[in-house]
């Protein structure tokens, strides 16, 4: 999905499918799920009935207009559900369109024998090959082959990714294009389970379940709505008691005004819309759960290859020992590493080719290979009696025990630390058993995550940063990238135990991570988020995919989910601050004839009490309309303390909500006594 230009709430493509849509979602079965509205539709529908049946002395004008805006009021909240709806709808079509442009180029066997196929009839375990200006059809893993993948389509970045076999940037996602060479891909889902599929079924709101917050405030309302009935079923025992009678048409006015319809009308639209932003930002949430959750993270831990760093280390520094010049240095790294595919050896080859001008490129005939092992943990080359290896310091030691005790090795022993306290890792490289030096292989710190460690700061949120390395360099990439603390050498085991000890210790942890070892840490975590470049296992494992592959877009994540929280919390607030307002409207309108001293609660000086019945049924209809935009686009929230971030809330949604019906319903009244509706 690119990202674009959030669209305009109000835009015709919107609200006339959102129209039809709030009168079907009138069906008791879709109304029951919020019983707020779905109450104020019963006690409509009793009035729509009482305009044929009932004699209370009201007349049939003023009864007939408290009927319409009661609807109104239903269908002013049906109606927000169904335009949040309706942007998820409109963002689906544009990826079913996507979806069905593609075909793939299911292969034979081992060869390059293949069959065209619609994407839909590719199953998890097919290999496609993909060539250049290809759609990659399915979700999968690159199995052979490297290729540059323009990402534009699902991360809205138009500068073309790397994607190769091996390692963690083999994952590849349905309908991104191949604009350079070809790769094979296996692929990993079956259909109706990919991304794009993924984000259909959220964008719609098909897997969108209520939230814990979602669900503890729907009790609420419900709670309150049900005091408010008993409150009102008991007003005509005491105006019998006062001698007098309440209509029942004023009576339910009453209800209404007093039970919570405006945060009920908006509650769906609010969660539904804080979802569709999170898959704006490009990030792919399993959960509304999680979304929530990422507003109250406490501790974020972050893995370090692939999330803090750039995923491969590079070769920057050839250093050589005293005695060896660094362009023999450099020759010889060059030969060891020319039949070495990772990118470690291709980044060494080119060092050696851009700073020192080694012009090889390819080994001389008749050399033989040495391959890497995880046991002699060295690679290199045989030519011509020569043979020259690269590898772990302590392994190419081991393989040529009588240079252990020459100076040399003392002097690599001292270069290796150097590059170690420096957050490298050294590479030893001999001929013949003599040492020539060490490759200084650095992880590079991605671009600009410094500043962004100090804004997750500002928000309260301790970063971690997680590492296999050992502790001298796993220290200097921590400052490098200004993380708040380290866990060194750590292992699956030791990500999931500091894991559960925050959250023992009653802290909301976030996780970043794209390997395989990530997994179960992911599915620990609170808010797991895994990078699209990742494994398919960390993708499974975590409850959100960043499908821009940046860490720190959890700075993102956790705004939108602050933004949630404080979008309900900001019209909850607006919505019970609106009922004082109502309150110095209705019970003087209702009471004043048998307590004439209630005229005094009469401060707004409204018209008549049937107008001020009416205002402020009106005003309770149109202020669920009016809040619609800021329901969609959500309270800005802005990196600071909770003390004044609350205070800032309450001045604007508590002090607004309650200053708003009090003008609202004046001019209204004004308007119905001037149109003499009243």
């Amino acid at each position: 999905m690119a990202r674009s230009a959030s669209k305009s709430v109000f835009t015709a493509d919107l609200i006339v499918p959102a129209i039809g849509d709030a009168f079907r979602k009138l069906n008791p079965k879709e109304l029951i799920r919020n019983p707020v509205m779905f109450t104020t539709a019963v006690v409509a529908t009793l009035l729509t009935a009482l305009l044929v049946v009932g004699h209370d002395g009201l007349t049939i004008g003023f009864k007939l207009q408290l009927v319409v805006w009661l609807w109104l009021t239903v269908l002013f909240g049906t109606f927000a559900e169904a335009l949040a709806e309706g942007r998820g709808k409109a963002q689906a079509a544009s990826l079913r369109a996507t979806q069905a442009e593609l075909t793939a180029k299911r292969l034979k066997g081992d060869g390059d024998r293949y069959d065209d196929v619609p994407a839909s009839a590719l199953r998890k375990g097919d290999v496609v090959l993909v060539q250049t200006g290809d759609l990659i059809p399915s979700d999968g893993e690159v199995v052979a082959g490297v290729a540059s993948v323009n990402e534009a389509a699902i991360t809205g970045e138009s500068a073309p990714v790397i994607r190769e076999a091996g390692g963690d940037r083999s994952a590849v996602t349905a309908g991104t294009r191949v604009i350079s060479d070809e790769i094979r891909v296996q692929v990993t889902v079956n259909p109706g389970q990919g991304f794009l599929d993924r984000m259909i079924a959220l964008v719609e709101g098909a897997e969108r379940q209520k939230t814990p917050n979602e669900i503890a405030l729907t009790l609420l309302l419900v709670g309150l709505t049900i005091i408010f009935l008993i409150a009102v079923a008991t007003i005509p025992g005491f105006a019998s008691y006062a001698g007098g009678s309440v209509p029942v048409a004023i009576l339910a006015a009453l209800l209404i005004t007093l039970i919570p319809t405006t945060i009920a009308a908006l509650l769906s639209a609010i969660g539904i819309a804080g979802m569709d932003r999170l898959v704006r930002f490009n990030v792919l949430a399993k959960s509304g759960r999680a979304v929530e959750a990422a507003g109250d993270v406490d501790v974020l831990l972050l893995d370090k290859t692939g999330t803090i760093t750039v995923g491969d280390r590079q070769a920057t520094e050839f250093r050589p020992v005293s005695g060896v010049d660094v362009g023999q240095l450099a020759d010889a790294a060059l030969l060891a590493s020319l039949a070495d595919e990772t990118p470690e050896g291709r980044s060494i080859v080119v060092l050696a080719r851009d700073s020192f001008g080694v012009t090889g490129t390819a080994l001389p005939e008749g050399a033989e290979v040495i391959p890497f092992t995880a046991q002699t943990r060295i690679s290199g080359v045989s030519i011509g009696g020569r043979t020259i290896q690269k590898g772990a310091v302590q392994a190419i030691l081991k393989a040529h025990p009588a240079a252990g005790s020459t100076t040399a090795a003392t002097e690599l022993r001292r270069v290796t630390d150097e590059i170690a306290r420096a957050g490298g890792t050294p590479l030893a490289v001999a001929v013949d058993g003599r040492l020539l030096g060490a490759i200084f292989l650095k992880d590079i710190v991605k671009a600009n995550i410094r500043e962004r460690f100090g804004e997750l700061r500002t928000m309260g949120i301790r970063t971690v940063m997680i590492t296999g390395d050992n502790p001298l360099t796993a220290a200097s990439i921590a400052a490098e990238a200004g993380v708040d603390d380290f866990l060194a050498e750590a292992t699956p085991e030791d990500k999931l135990e500091l894991i559960r000890k925050e959250q023992q210790g009653g802290r909301l942890v976030a996780m970043c991570g794209d390997g395989t070892n990530d997994a179960p840490a992911l599915a620990q975590a609170d808010v797991g988020v895994a990078m699209n470049t990742g494994t398919q296992a960390a993708r499974e494992a975590g409850n959100m995919v960043d499908l821009d592959s940046d860490p720190t877009k959890l700075i993102e994540v956790v705004g939108l989910g602050k933004q949630l929280l404080m979008t309900r919390g900001a019209l909850t607030t607006f919505s019970v601050a609106n009922d004082v307002a109502k309150y110095f409207a209705i019970i003087p309108a209702m009471f004043v004839a048998l307590y004439p001293g209630l005229g005094v609660l009469n401060v707004m000086r409204l018209g008549t009490p049937e107008s001020a019945i009416l205002s402020a049924i009106i005003f309770n209809a149109l202020i669920i309309p009016l809040l619609v935009p800021l329901a969609l686009k959500g309270v800005k929230y802005k990196p600071m303390a909770a003390g004044p971030l609350l205070a800032r809330n309450l001045a604007v949604y508590g002090l607004g909500g309650l200053i708003a019906p009090f003008v609202g319903i004046k001019i209204i009244d004004l308007a119905v006594n001037g149109l003499g509706l009243a």
